[in-house]
């Protein structure tokens, strides 16, 4: 059995190629599952892109990052000392270290002296980084190579980062996360001593969405009468094909993040989509014969069974049928670039 993530090659690198060039000074992010690509391949991939510098989430993306990427990594969970002072990753000079206190600075340095970092500013995202009246400081005393603010999904950042700007003039270099190319020119034109390096992952690996699809192996068909139970929790199905399929829980199907209802029409979707899984009748998110069948019952580990309504004609086994998936979300068999 098969779940594979395919990609059209010429026409991903395209996606990637007008990313860069729209976006001078990116820094590719290159985390958790590689946005379904796997880490290694985006690393390839910034390299091609020639790109000085990539990000990675956490200390523990590092040893692979550095083994695969020939430039610099940044790293963006903050140091803090009580986890990772005794990493020996630390040593490597290639690394640009995130840091929000001087005390996290200070141990850093007394593993490394020569260790570069940036300050992570606390901005409205809320999540870490140090008050914006002690950036200053901390920049200043730790010799800090640049400022990192990660902001709110969205748009209208400029005031906020030009605050920061306005409370340590000095730093000339600052990474940014989700500000659009508009706020980018905005920002070079308004402080044009100052470097932007947009770090960006989602907007570059996704570029294009045309240009990959996940496919799985239709494993056997079946048909079924109504009320004939099946799986590990013998629900009774409604009459018609049983479709087994590459794909479960191992794969990130149907374990997909929350998303936010922010409207009231994607609350009653929620609310719905609540009702069904309660009454067992959740749409899967497998494509077959045109159709989106209904999982028979939650997917096992490595596949999946579907119930395919009466009056669909049934795929053949060896089939492949597209599955829609948040592909941060997804561990695919294989990528396959053509």
């Amino acid at each position: 059995m098969s779940f594979v993530l395919h990609v059209d090659g010429e026409r991903w690198r395209a996606g990637l190629d007008r990313v860069v060039a729209e976006r001078p000074g990116i820094v590719p992010v290159i985390k958790g599952n590689g946005y379904g690509f796997g880490r290694n391949l985006l690393c390839a991939e910034a390299s091609r892109l020639g790109a000085p510098t990539i990000a990675v989430g956490t200390y523990a993306e590092v040893p692979e990052a550095l083994a695969a990427f020939g430039g610099d990594v940044l790293v963006m969970e903050p140091y803090r000392a009580a986890i990772h002072a005794g990493l020996p990753d630390l040593l490597n000079t290639r690394l640009v270290h995130t840091v929000t206190t001087s005390v996290d600075v200070e141990s850093l340095r007394g593993v490394l002296a020569e260790a570069r970092v940036v300050v992570e500013g606390l901005t409205s995202m809320n999540r870490f980084g140090a008050p914006v009246g002690e950036v200053g400081d901390l920049a200043a005393a730790a010799d800090a190579v640049g400022v990192t603010l990660h902001l709110p999904l969205g748009t209208g950042h400029v005031e906020e980062i030009a605050r920061f700007i306005a409370a340590v003039p000095r730093v000339q270099t600052w990474f940014v996360s989700h500000v659009s190319t508009r706020e980018l020119a905005t920002l070079a034109e308004r402080f044009p001593d100052h470097t932007f390096r947009p770090r960006i992952g989602t907007d570059l690996w996704y570029a294009d969405k045309g240009s990959y699809e996940v496919r799985a192996h239709v494993l056997d068909v079946r048909p079924v009468a109504k009320g004939t139970r099946v799986g590990y929790r013998q629900r009774p199905v409604a009459g018609g094909h049983l479709v087994v399929v590459s794909g479960g829980t191992s794969h990130g199907v149907a374990m997909e993040s929350p998303s936010s209802a922010a409207t009231l029409r994607s609350r009653a979707i929620a609310v719905t989509e609540g009702v069904l899984e309660a009454a067992h009748r959740v749409r899967s998110p497998f494509t077959v014969s045109g159709t989106t069948p209904r999982f028979a019952e939650p997917p096992h580990m490595q596949c999946s069974l579907l119930v395919l309504p009466e009056g669909a004609t049934p795929p053949r086994v060896g089939d492949e049928v597209p599955v829609r998936m948040r592909l941060t979300t997804t561990a695919p068999d294989a990528v396959v670039i053509s």
